[in-house]
């Protein structure tokens, strides 16, 4: 963050990891455990493979902008780790730009997406979590709910390798079906912008999907929706550890690839195993 940024941030815009409030995040934990236990019918398993040190956490977003797994996950956090083990997750800017005052994330541990802030959460000893598929992942089709999608965005990888952190993989199964996604019609609302059509919010969305939720039915547009109550399980998976480091390796654009394939086909791999298991138990 630059220091025009400093002079004229205000209150939760996500640039200070000061705003992280541990009595807010105690006040979220009873809804949080009713969606949890009740709702989504939560079963996890693999919280053994956290280490004690900083991490890189890794997840694949589901179920629309509810991204209910992600906070079942953050529930499990709490509850296993207490609140004052620091942790902050990465939203994306377009988060900031539709809802530029929203307290509650900030204080659960939402800062901007920016390299900016992992660094300073890293230089805390904080662990931090990103899900580098971002809106195109969170909105995937229907037909890919089975599938680690992260629209070939390393930047997360460049970050581990300089911060020498290991990255743990979190991945979950039954999320995407809490949002219906049909099919993805960016490409033609786009050329519409490019034809004069204003973004709502003044912010490219990145994606338009249309889908079959609540409250809307059938709806276009990444809108907020309600989750249907679909069980939900989740899993964290043993951390991947890379051969090489630092910023020599953060700059090796064959080795970030390398590393970028190693761990999609790894969560690949366990979100295959995840999938094989829960349906065997049917």
């Amino acid at each position: 963050m630059t220091a025009n940024q400093q002079n004229i941030r205000k209150p939760f815009d996500g640039w200070s990891l000061d705003d992280r409030d541990p009595e807010v995040i105690k006040s979220m934990m009873p809804l949080w455990e009713w969606f949890y236990r009740y709702y989504f019918r939560v079963q996890t398993d693999g919280w053994h493979h956290i280490p004690d040190e900083k991490v890189l956490i890794v997840g694949s977003h589901n179920g629309g902008l509810a991204a209910p797994d992600m906070h079942m996950c953050m529930y499990d956090w709490f509850k296993r780790f207490g609140t004052e083990r620091l942790a902050y997750g990465l939203m994306h800017q377009n988060a900031w730009s539709v809802f530029p005052t929203s307290s509650t994330p900030v204080q659960c541990g939402a800062v901007r997406a920016h390299p900016r802030m992992a660094i300073a959460a890293f230089a805390r000893n904080a662990s931090v979590a990103v899900y580098p598929g971002g809106g195109l992942d969170v909105f995937r089709p229907y037909s890919m709910r089975n599938k680690i999608y992260f629209a070939g965005r390393k930047g997360f990888i460049k970050l581990a390798l300089r911060e020498e952190v290991p990255i743990v993989p979190m991945i979950s199964h039954g999320a995407h079906d809490t949002l219906i996604i049909l099919a993805d019609f960016y490409e033609q609302i786009k050329q519409l912008h490019q034809w004069g059509m204003p973004w709502l919010f003044d912010a490219d969305p990145e994606v338009f999907p249309i889908y079959i939720g609540l409250p809307w039915g059938l709806a276009i547009g990444p809108l907020p929706n309600f989750p249907f109550p679909v069980q939900i399980h989740t899993r964290v998976c043993p951390p991947i550890v890379f051969e090489r480091y630092g910023r020599k390796a953060a700059s090796d654009r064959s080795y970030v690839d390398a590393c970028y394939q190693r761990v999609l086909t790894e969560m690949q791999q366990e979100l295959d195993k995840l999938i094989d298991s829960v349906e065997g138990r049917k």
